[in-house]
Formats: structure tokens, sequence, C-alpha cells
């Protein structure tokens, strides 16, 4: 099997998820798969209808993978990374995760909007109008309550979210944010206080889940991630927590994602949101799952489902 991962960075940095393609690498070569990292910005997109089994990187042409693998640095959804998840789709290659779900699992409201038809539990969310007004804050304050998140429509990694705690400190932040930043998109989104500090992070790979964990955050933080300082925790998850989660990444057309739960007062669990580009360190550390082979092994059955005639 031949497995290409398209990530941006120096793999050997600190860089967003250099670590996890570190793994993917180590892993690989234990398993004789060949594994390759290409960084997207190396493709050259030239579509022809005569030449469907390779594609030009550096200027040279490269017969296509079984497996393709988008690891972008999270925030890196470009018109063009996302062209090439396309391009590698419509010439047959095995991708996990497809351009339209990527696309759609970075916008937020749009996440919700999926979840919400789906009957799938969330947080009460709002897409942010500017200017923030006296008729939006009342409606804020009678739909979502005090203290808010605020969240940019595609950030990650915690990066980009924060909780108001009331209507004045609020107004002064989109006032601020509106002289400063009046294109920048954002939503509401009410304050699961059950779940203040901490959350669950559970991975799902093709419909199952490989592993999970409990992340809390560091003392005077709302944010558990790991990224922003949280630890990790080994955490068995139930079957509610599981089913909600394989549910939602159904919901979502993910084939390899991250999804983060909430705990609800009074017990059982909300969506807090979905990662098409989920690290891992802190999940292998927590759960003691070798996540990386786990992914490849996926991968491997999913070939060798398509070379029988079953996908």
């Amino acid at each position: 099997m031949e497995v290409w991962i398209l990530y941006g960075d120096d793999i050997e940095s600190n860089a967003d998820l250099a670590h996890e393609v570190r793994r993917f690498k180590a892993e690989a070569e234990e398993m004789g798969v060949d594994l390759k990292v290409y960084r997207p910005a190396d493709f050259d997109l030239v579509v022809d209808e005569q030449i469907r089994d390779s594609v030009l990187i550096s200027g040279k042409p490269v017969s296509l993978p079984d497996v393709v693998y988008p690891y972008f640095n999270h925030g890196d959804h470009s018109y063009f990374n996302l062209a090439i998840v396309r391009q590698l789709e419509r010439m047959g290659c095995i991708v996990y995760n497809n351009a339209a779900t990527i696309e759609m699992v970075r916008d937020k409201l749009h996440t919700h909007q999926v979840l919400a038809e789906k009957a799938i539990p969330s947080p009460r969310t709002m897409l942010a109008k500017f200017p923030v007004d006296a008729n939006m804050m009342e409606m804020i304050e009678s739909t979502l309550g005090f203290p808010v998140v605020v969240k940019t429509l595609n950030g990650a990694l915690g990066i980009g979210v924060f909780l108001i705690e009331d209507p004045k400190a609020f107004k002064d932040q989109m006032d601020l944010i509106g002289q400063t930043s009046p294109d920048i998109q954002l939503i509401f989104q009410e304050f699961v206080e059950s779940s203040k500090g901490r959350d669950l992070r559970l991975f799902v790979v093709d419909g199952e889940l490989i592993a999970s964990m409990e992340r809390r955050a560091k003392p005077g933080d709302f944010k558990a991630n790991y990224s922003s300082g949280g630890t990790v925790h080994e955490f068995h998850a139930d079957r509610e927590a599981i089913d909600l989660a394989v549910k939602t990444a159904a919901a979502l057309d993910i084939q390899i994602g991250g999804i983060d739960l909430l705990f609800k007062k009074g017990g059982g669990y909300t969506i807090c949101e979905a990662n098409t580009f989920p690290g891992f360190k802190g999940l292998e550390k927590a759960s003691g799952v070798n996540v990386a082979r786990k992914i490849l092994e996926a991968m491997e059955r999913k070939l060798a489902s398509r070379k029988s005639g079953l996908v």
C-alpha cells in the first residue's frame, strides 16, 4: 500500500501536527507501508482527461498512490489545497477526509447546522452580525444567556475561542472587534457551565471509536485543549458517548476525525465540535492506543475492500 500525507510544514519541527506525521512515518516503516509526505505547495494542478494516473509534483509526473491523507495545518484550508484533494479524489484515490467534508467541518456554523438537522445535541449557536446593537444584545441574552462563548468561524486548537462573562464586557469586546476587524466571522454559543474546564475527545475512524480521553484545562482557563496547556486523562467511553461520536462522524461524513463532547448537567453529553485534522499526541499518551497504526490499518482494510469489489 502506498500512502501520501499532504502536510505543509517541516515534519522535524515543532509545527502543528508535525509530531503526528513523524508517528505515521515510524509506524508505516514497521508495517511495510510505503508512506510519503508531500507539501501541497509542491503540486501543480493540470486537468487533463487523457492523463489519469499521475499528477505533477515539483514539475515532474508522479504516479498516484492508493490512499491520500490530507493533514493540513489547522486553519490551512486554502482553495489550492482543497483543489488538490478534489483532483486526487476524482482520479480515483482513496481520500481520508474528502474535500467536501473538510470544507463543511472547518465552518463551525455549518457543522452545527448539520448536527441540528440530524437531531444531534449541541450548544445553541448564533452567527454574529455587526454592529452589535441593543436589539442584538437583547437577543443574545435571551437566546444564549451569559456567560457566552465566542468563536471564530474557522478556528482550531482552542485558538480564537473566548468566554465573555456579562453583557457589558460582551458589548465592549464586540465594539472593539467591530472597529478593528469588521469582516471577521464569529459565532456566539451557549456556555455549558457543567463542562467548564473539561471535555472529551473521541477519535473515530471509519465509523468506529479507536481511542478516547478526557481533557482538563489548566487552572484559570475554561478551554481544555492539550495544545493550550490542558492535561489529558484516561477515559473509558460509555455507550452513550460512543454512539454520539459515531453518529456525529456519520452526519458530517468524517472518515478520520476527533469528536469533542461536553458534559451536560445531570448526565449525558453534547457535541462541542468536530475536527478533520485531529492531533493525537495527547490521545496516545492518555489512552495507550497506537493511533497512527490504527489509522494505517483502517486504510489497509479500505484498500483491500476496494480491490475485492466491496467498495
